[in-house]
């Protein structure tokens, strides 16, 4: 249970990271 925790963590921080890389691409295209 504590690792399933710890790994929802990083995918919170990872998915944060994704979402402003995407950002950053749209406006690159833009």
């Amino acid at each position: 249970m504590v690792r399933h925790r710890s790994r929802c963590e990083g995918f919170t921080l990872v998915e944060l990271l994704v979402v402003i890389a995407i950002i950053g691409i749209l406006i690159a295209l833009l």
